[in-house]
């Protein structure tokens, strides 16, 4: 099979099997397709669909996205992970507003310098939202590409990406831009999936050297092993006698960069002072379960003190980087999602109250 028949092979398997009916493409405008290109970094289709629909209809176009508070989008983005997304999605829309008339910008440049957009995604909102002639290259197509041509070397090395770049460019139809992009994607995420590809299905296995060579599960070549690091840290679950939790903004960088946490320290004894400078305590406290949460490049070991009752210190009141929140305002804010999982955890193991008691 040759490479010029990749593509409508490809085109013609996505009119019978693709998918057609995700929300981005209904209407498909640049704001949507953006949102949902971000949205899709790293994150399923079936995760990233409900979180889509929620952030359209607070937030449904550019110009609103550029204008809502960042607690607004940081709080819509709750739980999708890798809040970087989140941010830089919120900046670029601001300099959509400063710099381009308050539309996504019709030009790869002036896409490429936006805050969070690639050239992968780049190329993807132009193909999808324009029609125009641009490649794309995500985890998905990287796989595909990879075992189609035979490609040997882990594909985050850019010597590897740039042969795919290559293969990627080449493969490109004359026109279908739109559902050629989408077909890769598909192609990649329901037929050539990572273990166990489905070759039977697939519109292009005829052609592919990985099929042809027994090496699908050797390509894409995976990424060169090593342990991640563990890192521990101790926070304070402080509860009044409303119920409310006290909350800290996270630092503008680092990770769940801007979000809402919980105060952090060291070590248990750390834990217990810094309690003390926000709430008068009534006794030590309880050790809560530890929770672990993994990142790309260490594990997290959290460990949670609680303390129930407690009287807060005036002055938290006055301090924008510290609130006391209801439980029941929890989907208002960016929180993310080990310290939701925390709280929720620990409401669950809160006493019933007596009768005639409320709370």
């Amino acid at each position: 099979m040759s490479d010029d028949a990749f593509a409508p092979r490809l085109l013609a398997w996505f009119d019978r099997s693709g998918r057609h009916d995700l929300p981005w493409q209904h209407p498909r405008t640049p704001y949507r397709v953006w949102l949902s290109e971000i949205m899709l970094q790293q994150t399923q289709v079936a995760v990233v669909v409900p979180y889509f629909e929620r952030f359209v209809a607070a937030l449904p176009d550019v110009r609103a996205l550029a204008a809502a508070p960042r607690d607004d989008v940081l709080a819509l983005w709750s739980g999708l992970g890798y809040y970087a997304r989140a941010r830089n999605l919120h900046a670029a829309a601001r300099l959509c507003v400063d710099l381009h008339g308050g539309d996504l910008p019709r030009d790869f440049d002036a896409l490429l310098a936006l805050p969070g957009i690639g050239r992968s995604t780049a190329g993807a909102i132009l193909a999808q939202a324009w029609g125009d002639r641009f490649p794309i290259l995500d985890g998905n197509v990287k796989r595909v590409l990879a075992r189609w041509h035979g490609v040997d070397g882990w594909p985050g090395l850019p010597a590897v990406e740039r042969v795919l770049w290559t293969h990627a460019s080449a493969h490109l139809p004359d026109a279908r831009m739109a559902d050629y992009t989408q077909a890769q994607m598909d192609l990649g995420a329901t037929v050539c999936v990572r273990h166990a590809p489905h070759c039977l299905l697939c519109p292009v296995a005829d052609g592919c050297i990985a099929r042809h060579e027994g090496r699908t599960a050797e390509l894409p070549t995976p990424r060169p092993g090593k342990a991640l690091p563990e890192r521990r840290t101790h926070m304070a679950v402080l509860e009044d006698a409303d119920g409310r939790i006290l909350l800290q903004r996270r630092p503008a960088t680092g990770i769940w960069a801007g979000l809402w946490s919980l105060p952090e320290a060291d070590d248990v004894a750390a834990a217990h002072a810094l309690a003390g400078t926000h709430a008068r305590l009534a006794g030590d406290g309880e050790a809560l379960a530890p929770i672990q949460h993994g990142f790309s490049h260490y594990r997290l070991l959290i460990h949670p003190h609680r303390w129930r009752g407690v009287a807060p210190r005036s002055r938290v009141g006055d301090n924008d980087e510290l609130r006391w929140v209801p439980p029941a305002a929890f989907d208002a804010i960016g929180l993310p999602a080990p310290i939701r999982r925390l709280l929720d955890g620990a409401a669950a193991q809160r006493p019933s109250p007596a009768p005639g008691e409320t709370r």
